[in-house]
């Protein structure tokens, strides 16, 4: 993947998600900068994984994009950045099974980030989570109150 410079032409993304229980009620949040604009995303799933609200939140952020562009993508989920980097080329040339020779979980997910990942040139960058980086802290909060409205909390 080429790495992308962080300038106003990039859209920098923070993205996570968060579940009540593995499976429960789960949220997902979006914290986006480019330039001097700043937004917002979230939403939630009354019966989710903490997985799912982790690609949930990359495919809200990149579909939310109205053109394609330059992205930095911060996540705190190995799995979603491994998925993408290391895993992904190998379940699409396999039918999406993996190496233990069962269907990739979350294949309908997958699919839609790979989509949407593929209208943008997008660098995918790992952030340790609750390690005070604003970006991720907000993105936190954001998958929290989706968790937490689904769980009827609010």
């Amino acid at each position: 993947m080429p790495k992308t410079d962080e300038n106003e032409d990039t859209a920098v993304i923070y993205t996570d998600g968060a579940c009540a229980g593995n499976p429960g009620p789960g949220g997902w949040g979006v914290y986006f900068k480019w330039g001097d604009h700043e937004k917002e995303l979230y939403g939630s799933d009354k019966a989710t994984t903490n997985n799912r609200m982790e690609l949930m939140a990359a495919i809200q952020a990149l579909e939310s994009l109205k053109r394609p562009m330059p992205v930095v993508l911060y996540t705190d989920s190995s799995y979603v950045r491994n998925g993408i980097l290391t895993w992904m080329n190998g379940w699409k040339r396999n039918g999406w099974v993996n190496a233990k020779k069962e269907p990739v979980k979350n294949a309908d997910l997958w699919r839609r980030l790979d989509e949407a990942a593929s209208r943008h040139e997008v660098d995918w960058r790992w952030v340790k989570g609750h390690s005070g980086d604003p970006g991720n802290e907000r993105a936190d909060k954001l998958a929290v109150q989706g968790r937490d409205e689904a769980a009827g909390r609010r």
